[in-house]
């Protein structure tokens, strides 16, 4: 339960307070009202700089029965001049999982304290509850006597003297967001023996019944029927049945104007024939994180309800050696009529997303945004940070980049000059080669989904690089991060 309040009582009982503070700056009035009940022993702490204020840092203060609240959270900001929207999130996620692991249930926060300037109030609301929201995901587990029950706090009380009514819609969006989000992590740390296409195809399912989308999934042999040779070409070395995934939530009367979002579901990644090196094989679980995105956007879609239309495609199978496997050197045929010829088997995710895409242009996507972890390589360009992205409309991509940029989730534009799309028809045998090289492997992989996204609007998204987490941070634990979600919602909101 959210509630707001404009003033602080002392006589209110909460479990823990959270208040920030920035460096080398003085208590604020709050922390001045509460040091007069301790004989003003937390401005001596403070003094003696046995107060923690550095970037990250908390001091826990018992009151030991001088108020109601059994104890202070003093969240150290750092420098207020360098204080941003992404250091909030930090804070607030390393005292929430702080505050959850001692199994806290009530909590009162000083909002203002944690304001970013260059924000709005609503942003900054927003951002406290999505962060709290984050932070108390917690990763399942299979052992034994695992306890996989989630955490979450009973009660917040946000107070700030300026606070309104509006401010629960605020926040109830940020909780919504980090929901959202959650799921999609959730999705993508589920080992792929369990994390089927069918399951996958069952998640979008109970999405489809909790907002009520229109839901369809196609089988193998409607696949047939359509031509989807790219899809099915990848799903012939695995046992598992293939499936294309689709959700449509209609805000207007007319199916027009719909934003299309595909979804990479290789629910596990071998490499097929193209068989990948052992080490960190079994990350290849999250080989379905653009799918996961997209699942996670539909259910921030399915709650925030813009008013635009917004379709989901998600071409989802398994990508395994076998007898039956696509082999290097064999030439399939993608929906659209394009040959192809299949270098590498590894390089299977821009193939269902050949399908995919053809799909979604099919269904009525006017403008498209597909999600991918596509290649290693753009680690290697741009880390584990930024996304890779790719597009044949400017103006286009400068939209879903300010969504990124409202979202906390940077993204990176390649350069896609000609010789990178001579590169792809490098094929003496088919239109397209899907796997021409080393050299530009991110652009060029990016650039083959593009020719079947045509002349309709679109941008690539590749987080190879930003799905995954290798360590934990403070509004999460190692394993898939959700990214994209949040950036895709706030796309269908900016874009209606």
């Amino acid at each position: 339960m959210i509630t707001i309040t404009k003033e602080w009582k002392e006589n209110h009982h909460y479990d823990a307070l959270f208040i920030g503070i920035h460096e080398k700056e003085e208590l604020n009035s709050w922390l001045k009202t509460i040091d007069a009940s301790f004989n003003e022993n937390i401005s001596k702490l403070y003094q003696e700089k046995q107060i923690h204020t550095k970037l990250h840092e908390i001091t826990k203060i018992h009151t030991f029965g001088q108020m109601q609240t059994k104890a202070i959270y003093l969240v150290g900001l750092g420098k207020k001049e360098k204080w941003n929207s992404s250091d909030l999130q930090q804070a607030l996620g390393k005292v929430t999982r702080q505050a959850a692991q001692e199994k806290v249930k009530s909590v009162a926060i000083d909002v203002e304290s944690f304001f970013v300037d260059n924000e709005s109030q609503e942003k900054n609301i927003h951002l406290i509850m999505e962060s709290i929201g984050l932070a108390l995901y917690k990763v399942e587990t299979y052992k034994e006597n695992s306890h996989n029950e989630s955490y979450s706090f009973e009660s917040i009380e946000m107070i700030h003297e300026g606070a309104n009514e509006n401010w629960v819609d605020y926040a109830q969006k940020g909780l919504v967001f980090s929901e959202g989000t959650n799921l999609s992590r959730r999705l993508i740390n589920i080992p792929g023996n369990l994390l089927t296409p069918t399951y996958l195809a069952e998640e979008a399912e109970k999405l489809a019944q909790k907002h009520g989308f229109e839901v369809e999934i196609l089988e193998k042999e409607q696949m047939e029927e359509l031509g989807m040779g790219a899809l099915l070409a990848v799903a012939a070395g695995g046992v598992e049945p293939p499936k294309m995934i689709v959700l449509k939530y209609q805000a207007t009367d007319e199916w027009e104007d719909v934003l299309g979002l595909v979804g990479k579901g290789i629910t596990f990644d071998s490499g097929g024939i193209s068989l990948k090196p052992g080490l960190k094989m079994h990350e290849m679980k999250g080989d379905m994180g653009g799918a996961a995105a997209v699942l996670g956007a539909m259910d921030i879609i399915g709650q925030t309800k813009p008013k635009r239309n917004v379709l989901a495609v998600i071409p989802s199978t398994e990508n395994m050696p076998s007898g039956s496997a696509l082999k290097p050197g064999d030439v399939i045929r993608a929906m659209n009529g394009k040959t192809i010829e299949v270098r590498n088997t590894d390089a299977e995710g821009r193939l269902v997303l050949a399908d995919g895409v053809s799909y979604a242009k099919q269904l009525g996507a006017s403008e498209l945004v597909d999600v991918a972890t596509l290649t290693g390589a753009v680690l290697v360009a741009l880390a584990d940070c930024t996304t890779g992205a790719i597009t044949n409309n400017k103006e286009w991509f400068h939209k879903v980049e300010e969504a990124s940029e409202e979202a906390g989730e940077w993204v990176w534009a390649f350069p896609t000059h000609k010789p990178y799309h001579d590169l792809l028809k490098s094929s003496d045998v088919a239109d397209l080669n899907n796997a021409p090289g080393r050299l530009g492997g991110s652009i060029t992989a990016g650039l083959f989904i593009g020719e079947f996204a045509e002349e309709t609007p679109w941008v690539h998204l590749d987080i190879a690089g930003t799905s995954w987490a290798s360590r934990a941070s403070h509004t999460g634990r190692a394993g898939g991060t959700g990214v994209m979600a949040r950036t895709l919602a706030y796309l269908a909101e900016q874009t209606k």
